[in-house]
């Protein structure tokens, strides 16, 4: 989810559902040791729970990450081991690191020894022309081991050569099988599913007993981004909170007021508004709040009332139609 999880797609989504995990973009950890750290890791406090993913395969650097992660205020730090971009291969780390159990293993326990957070990798089911069913129990066995006690397993392979970043978040098939069969195998690990899962309908079978096997979470991706509504039901089907259902004009008034306070930071409106098209999806109007807010919060003059005047042509489309 690079360039989507940023912070101000985390406060609109948490707007949405107070009880979902919520996870940043993979930062890496040169980034993190030698970057702005303050642009890089700092987030609001409506966030949580959050956890902070990190891109990395040198144990020391690793550790230090988890410890600024913890001094920072997070409340996980998750390890890559999933993402297949040629710059990752090239900094050997995220799914190359498939073939390397052992050194996730020493990560995880550095990362272990260097913090009180929760330790967790995010991996495919393997890359290229490795045997899922043999390599990722393998791939867990060795990295629970080190004392990784969660993973969040995306039910593809990553292929590392031939297609690109996109297509492998596509093309390579779903086996959720496999997944379900690991966590069979392994009842005593905490084993959260990820990959081309649609709605609640879908996270739900899995978290009822798919394929017999009950997992333990869900990881909504895309599905988040593109469609957020679909966290709506979360808090209340999955949580089990029974305070009734968000309402998209709440939403709509709290990031007026959020984009409001960041504008006194210099932050431009639409890297803001790009996070929230989705938020109508499916309504009538749900074009023209697209098209209100893809054209004009890009204007140096657009401003948080923005955001309220395209919800209204909402309104106007949602009165027509009735």
């Amino acid at each position: 989810m690079m360039d989507w999880t940023d912070r101000h797609d985390r406060y609109f989504l948490r707007q949405i559902s107070r009880h979902a995990r919520l996870y940043t973009e993979m930062k890496t950890t040169q980034a993190i040791l030698r970057g702005d750290r303050a642009r890089l890791l700092d987030f609001d406090a409506a966030e949580h729970p959050l956890a902070l993913q990190i891109g990395g395969a040198a144990p020391d650097d690793m550790a230090a990450c988890a410890r600024i992660a913890e001094d920072w205020g997070y409340d996980e730090v998750n390890i890559n081991v999933g993402c297949p971009s040629d710059r990752v291969q090239s900094g050997r780390f995220g799914a190359c690191l498939m073939r390397e159990p052992d050194l996730v293993a020493e990560c995880v326990a550095a990362m272990r020894a260097a913090t009180s957070l929760p330790v967790t990798v995010k991996c495919r089911i393997g890359v290229d022309d490795q045997n899922p069913a043999e390599v990722l129990p393998d791939f867990i066995d060795r990295v629970a081991a080190a004392g990784c006690e969660v993973f969040l397993v995306h039910a593809r392979k990553a292929w590392l050569s031939g297609l690109s970043p996109a297509e492998n978040r596509d093309v390579p098939p779903l086996d959720y099988a496999l997944v379900h069969a690991v966590k069979a195998a392994r009842p005593e690990l905490t084993i959260v599913i990820n990959g081309g899962i649609a709605n609640l309908d879908e996270a739900a079978s899995h978290l009822a007993g798919r394929d017999g096997v009950a997992l333990d979470g869900v990881m909504l991706g895309r599905a988040t981004y593109q469609t957020p509504w679909v966290l709506a039901e979360v808090d209340r089907r999955l949580f089990g909170e029974d305070t009734g259902a968000p309402d998209r004009w709440a939403v709509v008034e709290a990031m007026v007021d959020y984009a409001g306070r960041q504008a006194d930071r210099d932050v431009p409106l639409k890297s803001i508004t790009r996070h929230m098209m989705g938020l109508f999806h499916g309504l009538p109007g749900a074009r023209a709040w697209r098209r209100t807010l893809g054209e004009e919060a890009r204007q140096s003059d657009a401003g948080p009332e923005l955001i309220r005047r395209a919800a209204a042509l909402v309104d106007l489309c949602e009165q027509v139609a009735a």
